[in-house]
This record gives C-alpha cells, structure tokens and sequence, in this order.
C-alpha cells in the first residue's frame, strides 16, 4: 500500500500532503468560513457556486462542460432559487456564439449570469467574448479546457481554447483541481464585478470536471456576504429611467479614443482580483495568489506551467529533493490574465534554469504562449519598464528557459516525465547535448524519455486501476465507490475514468485512489494495489496487471463457479505474474448477479459495476481497520445508494443494494494451493481422434 509518500510543506491551498496534515486542520478550524465537506468533481463544484449566486445561465453545453450546464439546468428544473430567493433561469439557444449574446444581453440588463463551454464552443464564441469585454459587462464563463480540432477531432484537455481567446479583454484564471474550480468561481465575479470586466475560470476538461475529489463548498452564508446581490454590484444598462447607448457604430474620430479608454478599466483589473484573493483568503483559510511558489526559496531548477499537471510537479518535487538530491521547484500560474510579470520574474530570476510547460503546440510562433509572455517579462525586468522600476525586480543574468509541449488532448504526463525535464535542464546547465523545445509521453525527435517513473502518491494510499467495456457503468460505479470511501472512512479520495465516446463497447480504464491525505497526482495510475477484471476478455488484451503491487489483489469477472475452472482460465503469463507478486485472486459473475436482481432489464449492463462495489469493500483493508462489520458497512452504503438513485424509486435503490450486498457476500477467493501448483500450467493432453475409415 501507497508508494514514496513524503513529509511536504502544505500545500497551496492550505492542505497537507503529508505530514502537515494537522497545520492545515488548525487553519481551517480557526477561519469563518472553512467550507461544507464533499465528495465532488470540477463541474460540481462549480455548479454549487453558480446555482447560488447567480440569475441565470445562458449555454450551448459541448463536451467537457456538458455536466456544468446540465447541473446547472436540473437546478432550474427543480426549481431551485439563489441565496436572494430569485428563481433561476437556463437558456440553451442554438449554438454558442448565441449563448454568449444572451449573455451579453442578460448582463447589459443588469443580471448576474454565466456560460459554460469549451474547446470549438469558445472559439466560434470568440466574436462576443470582445463585444462582452468592450462593454464592461462583468459575466463570468466556466471552460473545461479542451483540445481544439486541428488534425483530429479530440474532446480532451487542452489549451489552445483558452490561449485563441486571450487577446479578447477577459480575465483568465486556471485552477488544478475541484477545490480550485469552485474557489476560483466566486474569486472571479467578486473580481469582476469589482473592475467591470468579464473573467473564464478555467479548469482542465475532464481531468478536473469529471474527477471525483473531496471538496470544501463555499458556505451559502459567505458566498452572499463574499459577492453580494447582484443588483448591488452590477449597472443595468438598459434601465429607462437612466437610458444609455450600447455597441454604436463609430467612424475614425471616436473608436481610437474608446478603445484605448478601456485600459482605465484594466488598471483596476489586477488590483481587483488581488482583493478578491486576499478577501478568500482571510475568510476561508484557503490561500489563493496570481501564482504559486513551490519549494522555490532555494531551487535550481523550475518547472512553470498551468492546471492539474501542476499538482503532479509537488509531490514529484519532493521525491527528486529527497531521493535524488536535486534542489527543484515548480510555479503555477493561476492568472494568466491579468498577466503576472512581476511576480514571475520575481521567484524564477535566481534559478538555473526552467522549463515552461504547456498543454498546446504553436511551432510558427517564437514561443508558446506562456513562455512568450515570461520572456517578455524577463527582457521588460532587464530594461528596467515602468512596472519592475517600481516593484524594484531587477535582472542581472537570464535564467536558461526552456519549453515544452505536454498533455494534448489529455496525454498522460507522469512523474517520470517531470525527472526527464529536470534532467534535460541539467544537461542545459551543464552544456551538454539537450533540448530546447521538446515533448514528453510521445515517441518523438523532440522527445524526452523518463528516466524513472516512481511512486509518488501519499504515504499509505490505495489506488484501484479497472478495465472493463464503456457502457457498462464503471463510471458511475468509479464515482460510488469514491463518495462511499470518503464518507464512510473519512478518507481523500480521487477518482477518474479514461473517458471517450469512442469507448462504448470497447475496452476502457478507470482510476481510485483513496488515502489518508489529500492526493495530488493527476495521472494515470501505474502503481496500484486492486485491479478489477470487468471485462473478461481483459487479461487478452494486453498486460492488464502491470503495476501490481505485492500482495496485491485481482478481480475477475467469471462465470466459473469453482476456484479451480477460474484458474485454469488464466493465461500462463498471467498466472506467472500473480506468483510473482503474491497476488490475492477474487472471481465472481457479476453479469449473473445482476441478471438475477435487476427488475429493469435495461440496467443489467450497468448493474454488474455496482456488484463490483461489494467486491471492492470486501478486497481493501479499511473496513476490517476500523473494526466495521458488513451491516455496519452496509449502513453507509445504502446512504450513497440514496443520493445517486434516490430519485428514480426505491426499487432502484433497493436493486442496487441488493447487488452491493451479493458481491460482498458471494465473491471468492482462488486459495494459494491452487495459485502455486505449477503443474497445472502443464498444457492439458489433446483428446485422440476418432480413426475415420
């Protein structure tokens, strides 16, 4: 169980992950506001924001925000009213170019209203967002940052969305996790409302919307008293008693004039967001900054970047200062607009070097676009502008910057790749061959290959890899088990699966990970401890079982009845690597199970996942841990039943129940004797033929 772990300084959000855990308590239990504890994704969290503070939401939902706007909308459906009693309204027009102008008309009235979308969605928008800006309407849209088709239709993370729009006027704020997401919500409209400019809040697509975490909500209470009624904050424009003219046409006397009065707003923009952070900050415990420093009082070398990956930097940082003796931090920005410079320059000018990395590729421009903009800022610090002159950030020597590409369309980037990175500066210090641009996670000339990938989850982690079929509800299940662990044990938890429409009825992967401390690793999960079989054919279909750890456990989704027939299908290299790792093997039929219970015969398919959630309490330790007996456990379980589907009846619940309860109860072990008699890898003799005459 769990890898390295390490004894890390909090993190960034005033958490621990490591031994800092009871810091972080202290803090939270001395702050007004420390937030509602759950169990929640990027989109939901988010949702909780929205659905309270403002009108209305006007989107065209598109793939990874999909789930934001369907939140958004079922509030509405349910009636729901914000923290002021107003019902809310969704519109859904015809595309998103026509989300955004409802927007802009909703704002222009006085409303307080927000859009969700991403990738295509907020580049066919991009002619609004600088009409939403010119007029000084201070809307807030939430993007999951998506993959923009180029060679290829991609619905994954990326962010050439965002980056295609940053010239439009709009704050621009990245978060790395759930938590972030739903911080970063209320941090900008308070900040917009305060400079009159619209802001994105920007989280990774699915690897942020659709990743299960635990959460701290903003309180209702604060969110009222943070941003306030919206009729005390923003101007209606179309008020008649005060009436005004909006979007003229103006020749060459006048637009000059009104387009560069528009940095008087800007002015007020960064002053604005940093109130906002600090006002959070104080009330809730959770430190927000324009960016993040991470182990950079001494470091030599530096990676910079934006969203999830920037977590996985912390704990690899401190796997590569502790085992490898490298002295090495990371910089996440969290506004890329307004623009940072300063502070930027500021914690990167004494290192080495540094590798600004990227989740897109623009191979004809000098840079891409973060490392254009910390080389400005650089050369800007060098001669001395307006703005480093009276921070007093002086620059005698540039660092050696270095760029790279990682994470299109939600590539993993692993550990391993961080090391590749520090180890490609290095090379750069030290004059040997290295690169200057490069990639990681690809085969490629530029590539970096990872020199090791180790085991950087936090000490005493358990993390479940499943393969199984998309459509057979190893999302929701993933999901289940999650919110179950969390509540049940009172345990950080991260759950995620491999998304893609292209993936029902073929093979897929989903992830677990659940641990005493928050987890900070957004990567797929080569070091794991339980691997389910979902789908039969799994251990076909390439090497399903890598990553094992010792004594670690499988599942096999069998018909076989006997422990004996299940190990007999095993292939022989299977068989080998469970020897090798003195594996547990768990079989059952959860197809049979979910035959047998489910009163809709639609819900078979997905009825098997759920029997998988008896397997899995039944193969990790946390139950027996805490002294829990299965009535016990089954008391907590039938409470995350209810909150998932409660609503479609209790026969559904009842049904789901039923299933959790068989597979704790019928699953069964292959015993040792069997797992270790070699000679049953003997091949079987072939039955003689009958002689035909």
């Amino acid at each position: 169980m769990s890898g390295s772990g390490s004894s890390a300084p909090e993190d960034g959000n005033g958490r621990s992950n490591g031994n800092g855990q009871h810091v972080a308590q202290s803090r939270r239990d001395s702050v007004r506001y420390p937030g509602i504890p759950t169990i929640t994704d990027g989109a939901g969290a988010v949702v909780w924001v929205e659905i309270n503070i403002t009108q209305a939401a006007c989107a065209y939902p598109i793939t990874s925000s999909t789930t934001m706007g369907g939140g958004y909308s079922a509030a509405v459906s349910n009636g729901q009213r914000n923290l002021w009693g107003e019902k809310l309204i969704f519109i859904e027009p015809e595309s998103e170019h026509s989300s955004a102008s409802t927007c802009e008309g909703f704002a222009l009235a006085g409303g307080r209203v927000t859009n969700f979308t991403s990738g295509q969605g907020l580049v066919l928008m991009k002619e609004v967002l600088y009409t939403i800006s010119g007029k000084r309407l201070p809307v807030v849209f939430h993007i999951g940052a998506r993959a923009l088709t180029s060679h290829s239709l991609n619905v994954h993370a990326g962010h050439d969305d965002v980056m295609s729009c940053a010239d439009t006027g709009w704050g621009i704020l990245f978060g790395r996790n759930p938590q972030e997401a739903a911080d970063l919500a209320l941090i900008a409209r308070r900040a917009a409302e305060a400079c009159q400019s619209p802001f994105m809040n920007v989280q990774d697509g699915f690897l942020i919307t659709h990743t299960i975490e635990n959460v701290l909500l903003p309180e209702k209470e604060f969110m009222a008293e943070f941003v306030g009624r919206p009729q005390d904050h923003i101007l209606n424009l179309f008020d008649v008693n005060h009436p005004l003219m909006t979007g003229v046409v103006q020749d060459q006397d006048s637009y000059m004039k009104g387009k560069i009065a528009q940095r008087h707003y800007y002015a007020h923009m960064k002053p604005a967001l940093l109130e906002a952070m600090r006002l959070f900050s104080d009330a809730t415990g959770r430190p927000y900054d324009l960016i993040e420093s991470y182990r950079m009082e001494d470091a030599d070398y530096a990676l910079v970047g934006m969203g999830c990956m920037m977590e996985t930097a912390k704990p690899t940082i401190d796997y590569m200062r502790s085992e490898l003796n490298l002295r090495v931090g990371a910089v996440n920005v969290c506004s890329y607009r307004p623009w940072p410079g300063v502070e930027i320059v500021r914690v990167l000018r004494n290192v080495k070097a540094f590798t600004v990395i990227e989740r897109m590729d623009d191979p004809i421009a000098p840079a891409n676009p973060l490392m254009r903009d910390i080389k400005t800022s650089f050369l800007d610090a060098r001669l001395q502008l307006e703005q480093f002159r009276e921070a007093a950030v002086t620059v005698d020597q540039f660092p050696l910057m270095l760029q790279c590409s990682a994470g299109l369309g939600s590539r993993d980037i692993r550990p391993g790749h961080f090391i590749g990175l520090v180890q490609n500066m290095r090379h750069a210090v030290e004059a040997k061959a290295h690169k200057e641009y490069c990639t990681v996670g690809i085969k490629h000339e530029t590539a970096i290959d990872p020199p090791i990938d180790p085991d950087v989850r936090p000490e005493g982690a358990y993390s479940m890899r499943g393969h199984s079929v998309g459509g057979y509800g190893s999302v929701t299940t993933n999901k289940v088990i999650a919110s179950l662990m969390g509540d049940l044990f009172g345990l950080h938890v991260q759950a995620y699966p491999k998304y893609g429409s292209s993936k029902k009825g073929l093979p897929t992967t989903y992830y677990l990970t659940v641990a005493p401390s928050k987890i900070l690793t957004h990567c797929e999960l080569e070091h794991v401890e339980f691997i389910p079989l979902n789908d039969v054919n799994a251990l076909n279909l390439g090497d399903t079982l890598r990553g094992l750890a010792d004594g670690g456990t499988i599942f096999l989704n069998s018909s076989k009845t006997t422990p004996l027939e299940v190990w007999q299908g095993v292939p022989v290299w299977a068989r080998r690597r469970i020897r090798e790792k003195h594996a547990h093997v768990l079989a059952l039929d959860t197809f049979k199970i979910a035959d047998e219970v489910a009163t809709n015969p639609e819900l078979r398919i997905r009825m098997m996942g759920i029997v998988l959630l008896g397997v899995f309490l039944k193969a990790t330790p946390f139950a027996a841990r805490l002294g829990m007996g299965f009535e016990q456990i089954m008391q907590g379980v039938e409470k995350a039943v209810r909150s998932y589907w409660g609503k479609r009846g209790e026969q559904v619940v009842q049904d789901n129940l039923t299933c959790i309860r068989r597979g704790y109860q019928e699953v069964f072990e292959v015993p040792r004797e069997v797992i270790f008699d070699a000679s049953l890898d003997e091949p079987t003799p072939a039955t003689a033929l009958p002689v035909v005459s």
